[in-house]
């Protein structure tokens, strides 16, 4: 008698599940930006400068690293409202799914700052945790470490986020085939940009941890805290933009959908990092020939393209 295969297979885990719906990501986006806001807003608090072996746009980065690693397969791992816009502009998630990711990271952000707030004033040597938010409170003019103007700090975020959202997009992407490093590269990323902004302004490329800083800072770092809404923002739609043209604009783009890869990049709902992978939207069969999983990762289920992407509908239109 002969067995069938099917009876070899070991049942299914948790771990074998496909990715959670949409309140497993916000979830999980909420989580992981409750750990970015944690470590880079902690870790300069509590910094004592002369035995301090890490500094704080290392550690900062270390942890995007790690929460991506941790639950990026879930959500993507965006954990960042400029992120977030990025991905909608490139039409790689729809648009009520990327506004209710900005909610989540929001409240991941605040809980994050409460969290450190209530460590403060446990602390005896500190009277004013107000003044001591204000330390890593982004900030332009007088709350710049150098004086650096509102122009310069605006140009630098935009700069600064554009950068991390193209390293984010590109690394990401389901064409890449060094996708796996992703966590590794925006987290790179994160720290080298946090270390070039630090003195101009204390400067995060993070819409939720300047407002968590913000919060509890003193009234005037709450009165800049739109600019670091503002230009993160820009510089998001900068790159969002260029990725849409490059995707666009590629050879790739143009293969009929019946011969694609199975690892092709699709119009997605999200871009769940499987290793840093992608995961188009629900909704399509899946091919055959995806049903093997490739070597050197377990992607996300290959599903084919639908028609009515929110986001890149929106933005398709808006240039016609």
């Amino acid at each position: 008698m002969i067995t069938p295969a099917s009876a070899l297979e070991p049942a299914a885990t948790p771990d074998d599940s496909p990715p959670a719906g949409l309140p497993g990501r916000l979830s999980a986006e909420a989580f992981g930006t409750f750990f970015v806001v944690v470590a880079g807003l902690g870790v300069p608090l509590f910094t004592i400068p002369q035995s301090n072996p890490l500094s704080a746009s290392l550690a900062a980065g270390l942890a995007v690293t790690a929460a991506m690693l941790a639950v990026g397969y879930l959500s993507g791992g965006h954990f960042n409202p400029a992120v977030t816009a990025g991905h909608a502009i490139a039409g790689r998630i729809r648009l009520a799914d990327a506004a209710a990711y900005v909610g989540a990271q929001l409240v991941g952000a605040l809980l994050g700052a409460v969290a450190l707030f209530g460590i403060l004033r446990t602390v005896p040597n500190i009277a004013d945790t107000r003044t001591a938010f204000d330390t890593v409170a982004a900030g332009f003019g007088e709350n710049s470490v150098i004086q650096v103007p509102l122009a310069g700090v605006l140009l630098l975020e935009v700069l600064g986020t554009a950068l991390l959202v193209a390293v984010f997009l590109g690394a990401t992407s389901a064409r890449n085939p060094s996708r796996l490093a992703a966590p590794f590269a925006v987290g790179l990323t994160m720290a080298v940009l946090l270390q070039f902004g630090q003195a101009p302004g204390n400067i995060p490329f993070n819409p939720a941890r300047a407002t968590a800083s913000a919060l509890f800072s003193s009234p005037d770092a709450l009165g800049q805290l739109w600019l670091f809404w503002v230009a993160p923002l820009v510089g998001a739609a900068l790159a969002g933009l260029v990725y849409r043209g490059f995707a666009q604009g590629s050879p790739a783009a143009a293969v009929p959908a019946a011969a694609e890869e199975p690892d092709e990049e699709t119009d997605e709902e999200e871009a769940p990092l499987d290793g840093a992978g992608e995961e188009p939207e629900s909704g399509a069969a899946v091919p055959a020939a995806a049903a093997t999983p490739a070597p050197s990762a377990v992607p996300a289920p290959a599903e084919g393209r639908t028609g009515d992407d929110e986001a890149r509908d929106f933005f398709d239109k808006r240039g016609q």
